[in-house]
């Protein structure tokens, strides 16, 4: 079983954003409303110039600022990973069910999914690394009402900023 992670669990609620998202029609829609332009790579999809970015638009490998006091997170500013960032997103994948299992099941699904990954990115344990991790994760209303099922593993460093990706870096 994973260690309770270090970061905001505040990464674990999309909440209130997913319904107001989960109200709209069309999640084509959806990601105009929501989305300011975040410019990318033709080729390679890395961020290359900042912008405000829905958190349903995330991609691994994207660095992100999210200065939110707030338990619910909407939007975050994607910036290229050379530039300081509060957090990179370093694996996704989607739980199973058509049911809603719950808040607590999703987290703790969510949570051992990136624990299971955390290794894998960092080069060390969770439990030896300075690093955290926490999980971007469906709501109940993303679930019934859009199909969501993805998590998102956002990894960062408590004590601040990191420049340039997180993957290997062994600390």
């Amino acid at each position: 079983m994973p260690a309770p992670s270090r970061l905001s669990r505040r990464l674990l609620a999309v909440g209130a954003a997913t319904a107001l998202a989960a109200s709209l029609s069309g999640c084509s829609l959806i990601n105009s409303i929501i989305d300011k332009p975040v410019t990318r790579d033709a080729e390679t999809e890395e961020v290359v110039e900042a912008g405000t970015s829905s958190v349903f638009s995330i991609k691994v490998g994207d660095c992100i600022n999210d200065d939110s006091t707030s338990e619910e997170v909407f939007e975050v500013e994607a910036v290229p990973c050379a530039e300081p960032h509060d957090l990179e997103a370093f694996y996704e994948f989607s739980l199973d069910g058509s049911e809603y299992p719950g808040d607590d099941e999703v987290s703790q699904q969510a949570d051992t999914g990136c624990y299971d990954q955390f290794t894998t990115f960092v080069g060390l344990s969770y439990e030896d690394s300075t690093l955290d991790y926490a999980p971007y994760t469906p709501t109940e209303a993303s679930w019934t009402e859009d199909g969501d099922r993805l998590v998102s593993c956002m990894i960062g460093d408590p004590e601040g900023r990191t420049t340039g990706s997180l993957a290997g870096v062994a600390h």
